[in-house]
């Protein structure tokens, strides 16, 4: 194509505008132009009433939006209700999103750069209305609209429901790092499953949690794009038959049953860029919609069990695996999802006719921790079975083409699928994994002869009873970079968990700290915050470059800017205050600290460890003469949230306990405000976006060398907010940039660990716990929050030689750091500093630099703009196909 000179573009200081400067010149902006062979033929109209992107003033908007109302939703102007005005509105964004996706991928298709396809079980986008319309930079355009409609945009994002597709840490990093793949213009498509109901939802009744569905499609989804025009067959089943053709065996995968995978698109704006990348999420269908034989004979209920067998795949995440069926269905979930991406990924490299060697130089597939790593021998079956490669020639193309993220260090935590399950569901995946392990182990023995231990642990098949198919091992196996996503965890992988793997292969080991993206977690939930730098930093450039916050640092002890900086925390602690009012009817202090903890409750992350500090608190209070409490103790409000699976007894007696805790402590009138106790319902995203901006203490405090790297950290250090943790992942990194003094560290250092186990095995079990933690355990045991027995089963997995995460040993560095902590609080200029520091400091944790080193250090991927429009129709950039 021929590039457009500057003049045609809409230029502003000299230089051509931004989107931000072009959607808010109130000019028309005429799109990149694509046409074959420099000719239009009968389609010229259609051209031209397509030429133009959407105009962001008032009236069109309105218009916009009362259209869908009317025409898409069949609403009449009398009775629009809320959510009918959300999803108008909705879809008036989203015919926005759909331009600039749609000359993204026509621009990016006929450039034909390599482009990164990201695999992942888990997505946890969070709501997508806000986040369009700040990437679009077109929010306040909406909220003047529709205020003249009579509707105000705040009510309009509380209509939208988070979308169930993820779980934790890793849906959540995968969103961030969409968001970071579109602003930095990088040829990318993100793919996983639409899940119909998302992890549950979870009520707190009687102090337990309660877990009820979570449909989140139950009211119309506008943001997704179903389409039907894009479909792939996924076998389960079936036998493997074989032919000798030329000399040369030949493998036929056949019989079984067979589900559609149908493809729904999810648009993913860039900020501040005209490019918009894709999230494809596959629906589990019937490849028939009944069996009308059985229908006509009246069966009717076998009619439909087809149908039914194959919607249960993309029905729930994660099903419970602790039967054989949930099992079957948790690998059915990974292969479907693998096997119809990477089809579709072969689709797009197969539209120019090239050789298969070309593929690496094409194709970048990123595994999101072991659960797409199926992908690897799916690529491996189609180059081999249906396009006749050798398997050696194959496998060199496979491995140039994966690369794996690991993001556990816990080994119980590694997937392992059983030899039988796996041979009964994919019989030729069984066979080509055997064959990779055959020629892996060769090298290996090459390598170490005679060494059986290294052949045992480098292994991808685990012998024992049953045997099973190490997920992990085929994933490093598999792929030519392998990367934890903290400096600690990296190390542990390649001084613990995948040691072996490390001396044989170090050049592939490398470490990619995590990031979360500033668009969600600075400027959209925290606005006044970003008011306030662009104010002081005198320009907004800082949006696409969160590195200038650092001049900032000069003005932490400013008395100006730190009024301003309370004010702006008080504010969002008063907006959490009367969220936590309306959803379980606490009242809590705006002057007290607010403490949070929020993540999923696992023992690991040490939840249970907060709740033994919050009985010592209250126990000290009592203790205090009445008239000596205020000056003795600072006001608090411990506020914790999060789901615990399901099955996991312990995770769900924690929850527990922090209600019973809280029940009392709320209702003795000894200790009124000075202490508060909180477990907020239903942790999701959206109720972080108001949870993270107030709070002023964050509790990271997991055993040394079991949390990856955790990134609700680095959300809570963007909004200032001081950390109390251990040197555990990406606290590490984090005490580094903000300096130690900024945090509240203590704790076992990770190199400890294992001496400590010993030790704590083999002492006195009271000697261990200490007399300050006995006296807690003994207030949980005899019953001062009721449930004696259960609380008493809880309280006995730590103090009888069995405190395998430390608890009992760190309580006690702990609480000197939560005395530091009420010290520093008392003295509010110091705190205030502090926070500015810790948010001013800690830009590296944007996930922008995280994705801009995947893409020069694994993917080698380079950005590709789309070109920015012009305002004359007749000199925009054309590119010939």
């Amino acid at each position: 194509g021929d590039s457009t000179s500057s003049e045609n573009l809409y230029v502003k200081g000299g230089r051509a505008a931004t989107r931000r400067e072009s959607v808010g010149s109130g000019l028309h902006l005429y799109r990149p132009e694509y046409q074959k062979d420099d000719a239009k033929t009968d389609s010229g109209k259609l051209w031209a009433l397509m030429q133009e992107y959407l105009m962001a003033d008032d009236q069109t908007i309105q218009k916009s939006v009362v259209n869908h109302l009317e025409y898409t939703l069949a609403h009449t102007r009398f009775g629009a209700s809320k959510n009918s005005m959300y999803q108008a509105a909705a879809y008036s964004i989203r015919d926005r999103l759909i331009e600039s996706w749609n000359d993204t991928q026509q621009f990016i298709t006929n450039q034909d750069p390599k482009r990164v396809y990201y695999l992942s079980l888990e997505y946890l986008l969070g709501r997508a209305m806000r986040n369009a319309l700040i990437n679009m930079d077109i929010e306040q355009n909406y909220k003047q609209a529709l205020e003249e409609l009579g509707v105000k945009l705040e009510e309009l994002y509380e209509e939208e429901l988070d979308p169930g597709l993820g779980n934790g840490g890793l849906g959540r990093l995968a969103a961030c790092f969409l968001d970071s793949l579109a602003t930095l213009n990088y040829p990318a498509w993100g793919y996983g499953i639409r899940y119909s109901y998302g992890i549950f939802k979870q009520l707190i009744i009687d102090s337990a949690q309660v877990e009820v569905p979570d449909y989140w499609l139950e009211k119309e989804n506008p943001w997704e794009i179903q389409r039907n025009d894009v479909k792939f067959p996924v076998r389960f089943f079936g036998q493997v038959t074989k032919k000798w053709v030329e000399g040369v065996e030949q493998s036929k995968w056949e019989g079984g049953e067979i589900v559609l995978a149908q493809a729904h698109d999810y648009p993913i704006p860039g900020f501040n860029t005209f490019n918009t990348i894709n999230l494809r999420l596959w629906k589990s269908a019937p490849t028939s919609e009944f069996d009308f034989s059985s229908f006509n004979q009246g069966d009717y209920f076998k009619a439909l069990e087809a149908r039914q067998r194959a919607e249960f795949i993309s029905s729930v995440l994660y099903p419970n695996d602790s039967t054989p069926g949930g099992k079957e269905l948790r690998l059915k979930q990974q292969y479907f999802f693998v096997s119809a991406s990477i089809h579709d990924i072969l689709r797009r490299f197969k539209k120019k006719k090239r050789d298969w060697k070309d593929l690496p130089g094409k194709v970048a597939v990123q595994l999101n921790d072991t659960h797409p790593a199926l992908g690897i021998v799916e690529l491996l079956r189609i180059l081999v079975d249906y396009e006749n490669l050798n398997l050696e020639d194959a496998w060199g193309i496979v491995y140039k083409t994966f690369a794996y993220t690991n993001h556990t260090v816990l080994p119980e935590a590694l997937e392992k699928w059983s030899v039988e399950l796996l041979g009964s569901l994919l019989p030729r995946h069984l066979e080509l994994i055997y064959a990779i392990n055959f020629f892996f182990l060769k090298k290996v023995a090459d390598r170490y002869p005679n060494d059986n231990h290294k052949l045992n642990v480098l292994s991808i098949i685990e012998e024992g009873f049953p045997k099973k198919v190490r997920m992990a091992n085929l994933s490093v196996v598999g792929s030519h970079s392998v990367n934890g996503v903290a400096a600690i965890h990296s190390q542990i992988l390649k001084d613990d968990l995948f040691k072996d793997f490390f001396e044989m292969f170090p050049k592939k080991f490398q470490n990619k700290t995590n990031g979360v993206t500033p668009r969600r977690w600075l400027i959209g939930c925290n606005p006044e915050l970003a008011k306030l730098y662009t104010e002081y930093l005198q320009t907004n450039q800082w949006e696409n470059n969160l590195e200038m916050i650092a001049k900032l640092k000069s003005f932490a002890t400013d008395p100006a800017f730190q009024k301003r900086w309370y004010d702006i925390k008080l504010s969002n602690k008063r907006k959490l205050a009367n969220w936590i009012y309306k959803e379980t009817k606490i009242h809590l202090n705006e002057n007290s600290l607010f403490d949070v903890m929020v993540k999923r409750i696992h023992e690991y992350k040490r939840q249970l460890m907060n709740a033994f500090y919050i009985v010592h608190r209250y126990l000290s209070i009592k203790q205090t003469a009445p008239e000596k409490r205020k000056e003795k103790f600072v006001p608090r409000s411990i506020l914790f949230g999060g789901k615990a699976a399901p099955g996991y007894l312990n995770a769900k007696r924690i929850i527990k306990l922090i209600g019973a805790i809280s029940k009392v402590i709320n209702n003795d009138p000894d200790v009124g405000d000075l202490l508060k106790v909180v477990f907020m319902p239903n942790y999701n995203v959206s109720n972080a976006e108001t949870i993270i901006p107030a709070s002023e203490l964050s509790q990271h405090i997991s055993t040394a060398g079991t949390e990856a790297s955790g990134t609700s950290n680095m959300k809570f250090c963007l909004n200032g907010c001081l950390i109390i943790g251990t040197m555990d992942g990406a606290n590490v990194e984090i005490a580094e940039e903000a300096g130690e003094d900024n945090m509240f560290i203590f704790g076992a250092r990770v190199q400890e660990i294992n001496k400590l186990k010993e030790k704590m095995r083999n002492s006195d079990p009271k000697d261990y716990i200490g007399e300050t933690l006995d006296k807690v355990f003994n207030a949980i045991c005899e019953g001062t929050f009721g449930f004696k027995d259960e609380f008493k089963a809880l309280i006995d997995t730590v103090r009888d030689r069995n405190d395998h995460y430390l608890l009992c040993h760190d309580f006690y560095s702990y609480l000197e750091a939560q005395e530091k902590v009420d010290e520093v609080y008392r003295n509010r200029s110091e705190w205030l500093k502090r926070s500015i520091l810790t948010a001013v400091t800690t830009a590296k944790f944007s996930s922008d630099r995280t994705i801009r080193q995947y893409a020069e250090e694994i993917w080698k991927i380079e950005p590709v703009p789309i070109p920015m429009p012009s305002i004359k129709p007749d000199n925009r950039q054309k590119t010939v196909l």
